[in-house]
């Protein structure tokens, strides 16, 4: 049971976590075979979902800031740093294939109490306290290597917030068709292999 003398932040923070485990596990991905199929083009589930969720996010800041109810310079971005952002990204886009989960399903599929999320969540522990021994050596790369600051796609394109809003919709929207016609090509591929899969284990001895 969460203490209740949290403050504000943690309580939002403790709301917010909730809910986003909910919008996971009704979404499916606390399966990992539902996210290893995003790989195989057969389900396109995963990109629908976060785009969407990306999109939306991006519009009510947008219109936020044009009401006046949003600071958008007080907004915090991440800096960037190109080079460990790819190395990065690629560790862990090696990690979802392999794992079949992110950070953020692995915990939901525990909470769901199923076995490879535990698998896998205590494995991104033990890479986490291992990283964490090894992070001095690589601290200048990472402090350093491709550093920009605090810079967006209207800085970097030099354009206005509106384009780029109304180009990432239209990003999105290309997306969903190629999605569904990824699906539609290799959907059934996949449902094939898992079926000639699945017969050939009944029938082993």
């Amino acid at each position: 049971m969460a203490p209740l003398h949290l403050g504000d932040s943690a309580l939002v923070s403790l709301l917010t976590g909730l809910a986003f485990g909910f919008v996971l596990e009704s979404s499916g991905f606390a399966d990992s075979r539902r996210i290893a199929a995003q790989f195989y083009l057969g389900e396109m589930r995963v990109l629908k979902v976060m785009f969407t969720a990306l999109v939306v996010a991006m519009l009510i800041i947008f219109l936020g800031v044009q009401l006046g109810y949003v600071d958008y310079a007080a907004l915090w971005v991440p800096p960037t740093y190109i080079w460990p952002g790819i190395i990065g990204g690629l560790l862990l886009g090696t990690g979802f294939i392999v794992g079949g989960f992110c950070p953020g399903t692995s915990l939901t599929s525990v909470a769901t109490l199923k076995i490879d999320g535990f698998f896998f969540v205590g494995g991104m522990l033990i890479g986490t306290f291992i990283f964490n021994d090894l992070a001095q050596s690589f601290l200048l790369f990472f402090q350093t290597s491709g550093a920009m600051g605090r810079v967006t796609l209207m800085d970097a394109l030099g354009v206005s917030t509106g384009v780029i809003a109304v180009g990432i919709v239209l990003i999105t929207l290309g997306s969903f068709l190629l999605a569904e016609k990824s699906e539609a090509h290799f959907g059934p591929i996949r449902a094939k292999a898992l079926a000639e899969a699945e017969r050939a284990d009944k029938e082993q001895p």
